[in-house]
Protein backbone atom coordinates (compact mmCIF):
# COMPACT_ATOMS: atom_id res chain seq x y z
CA UNK A 1 0.00 0.00 0.00
CA UNK A 2 2.82 2.43 0.83
CA UNK A 3 4.43 1.79 -2.57
CA UNK A 4 1.22 2.76 -4.37
CA UNK A 5 0.91 6.06 -2.48
CA UNK A 6 4.52 6.97 -3.21
CA UNK A 7 4.04 6.20 -6.89
CA UNK A 8 0.87 8.30 -7.04
CA UNK A 9 2.61 11.18 -5.25
CA UNK A 10 5.58 10.89 -7.61
CA UNK A 11 3.30 10.96 -10.63
CA UNK A 12 1.68 14.11 -9.24
CA UNK A 13 5.10 15.68 -8.71
CA UNK A 14 6.16 14.85 -12.30
CA UNK A 15 2.94 16.42 -13.57
CA UNK A 16 3.56 19.52 -11.44
CA UNK A 17 7.12 19.95 -12.70
CA UNK A 18 6.11 19.51 -16.35
CA UNK A 19 3.10 21.84 -16.04
CA UNK A 20 4.94 24.64 -14.26
CA UNK A 21 7.87 24.52 -16.69
CA UNK A 22 5.52 24.61 -19.70
CA UNK A 23 3.42 27.50 -18.35
CA UNK A 24 6.14 29.84 -17.05
CA UNK A 25 8.93 31.74 -18.79
CA UNK A 26 11.31 31.27 -15.84
CA UNK A 27 10.99 28.63 -13.15
CA UNK A 28 13.20 28.24 -10.09
CA UNK A 29 12.89 25.00 -8.14
CA UNK A 30 14.17 25.93 -4.72
CA UNK A 31 14.35 24.99 -1.07
CA UNK A 32 13.40 27.81 1.26
CA UNK A 33 16.50 27.40 3.47
CA UNK A 34 19.06 27.16 0.61
CA UNK A 35 21.42 30.13 0.29
CA UNK A 36 22.17 29.45 -3.41
CA UNK A 37 18.43 29.31 -4.11
CA UNK A 38 18.00 32.65 -2.37
CA UNK A 39 20.89 34.13 -4.38
CA UNK A 40 19.46 33.06 -7.75
CA UNK A 41 16.03 34.41 -6.83
CA UNK A 42 17.66 37.74 -5.86
CA UNK A 43 19.62 37.79 -9.12
CA UNK A 44 16.44 37.46 -11.17
CA UNK A 45 14.64 40.00 -9.01
CA UNK A 46 17.49 42.47 -9.46
CA UNK A 47 17.22 42.02 -13.23
CA UNK A 48 13.49 42.75 -13.15
CA UNK A 49 12.47 39.14 -13.78
CA UNK A 50 9.68 37.53 -11.76
CA UNK A 51 10.29 33.79 -11.89
CA UNK A 52 7.78 31.20 -10.82
CA UNK A 53 9.31 29.74 -7.66
CA UNK A 54 8.48 26.23 -6.48
CA UNK A 55 9.66 25.60 -2.92
CA UNK A 56 10.40 21.86 -2.90
CA UNK A 57 10.45 21.60 0.88
CA UNK A 58 6.72 22.35 0.81
CA UNK A 59 5.85 19.52 -1.63
CA UNK A 60 6.09 15.79 -0.92
CA UNK A 61 8.32 13.82 -3.35
CA UNK A 62 8.95 16.84 -5.59
CA UNK A 63 12.69 17.08 -4.91
CA UNK A 64 13.29 13.40 -5.71
CA UNK A 65 11.17 13.60 -8.86
CA UNK A 66 12.94 16.75 -10.04
CA UNK A 67 16.34 15.13 -9.41
CA UNK A 68 15.23 12.15 -11.50
CA UNK A 69 14.01 14.34 -14.35
CA UNK A 70 17.12 16.51 -14.60
CA UNK A 71 19.72 13.90 -13.65
CA UNK A 72 20.90 15.42 -10.40
CA UNK A 73 19.83 16.96 -7.15
CA UNK A 74 21.81 20.24 -7.13
CA UNK A 75 19.62 23.19 -6.20
CA UNK A 76 18.40 25.58 -7.36
CA UNK A 77 17.20 24.09 -10.64
CA UNK A 78 16.37 26.80 -13.20
CA UNK A 79 14.33 26.44 -16.38
CA UNK A 80 14.12 29.31 -18.87
CA UNK A 81 11.75 29.17 -21.80
CA UNK A 82 10.82 25.57 -21.01
CA UNK A 83 14.44 24.41 -21.21
CA UNK A 84 16.69 23.36 -18.37
CA UNK A 85 19.44 25.88 -17.73
CA UNK A 86 20.81 24.14 -14.64
CA UNK A 87 21.88 25.00 -11.13
CA UNK A 88 23.51 28.14 -9.76
CA UNK A 89 26.84 27.54 -11.52
CA UNK A 90 25.18 27.49 -14.96
CA UNK A 91 23.03 30.53 -14.16
CA UNK A 92 26.05 32.53 -13.00
CA UNK A 93 28.15 31.43 -16.00
CA UNK A 94 25.35 32.58 -18.33
CA UNK A 95 25.06 35.85 -16.42
CA UNK A 96 28.81 36.53 -16.59
CA UNK A 97 29.13 35.71 -20.31
CA UNK A 98 26.03 37.75 -21.18
CA UNK A 99 23.88 34.91 -22.50
CA UNK A 100 21.44 35.01 -19.56
CA UNK A 101 19.88 38.26 -20.75
CA UNK A 102 19.40 36.79 -24.24
CA UNK A 103 17.78 33.65 -22.82
CA UNK A 104 15.44 35.74 -20.68
CA UNK A 105 14.50 37.96 -23.63
CA UNK A 106 13.85 34.96 -25.86
CA UNK A 107 11.61 33.46 -23.17
CA UNK A 108 9.65 36.72 -22.84
CA UNK A 109 10.72 37.22 -19.23
CA UNK A 110 12.77 40.36 -19.81
CA UNK A 111 12.02 43.43 -21.86
CA UNK A 112 15.02 45.69 -22.43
Amino acid sequence: MRQRRTTAASAGAVELVERVVAESAVVVFSVSTCCMCHAVKRLFSGMGVSPTVVELDELPDAHAVLAGLVGGAALPVVFIGGRLLGAMDRVMAAHINGSLVLLLKDAGALWL
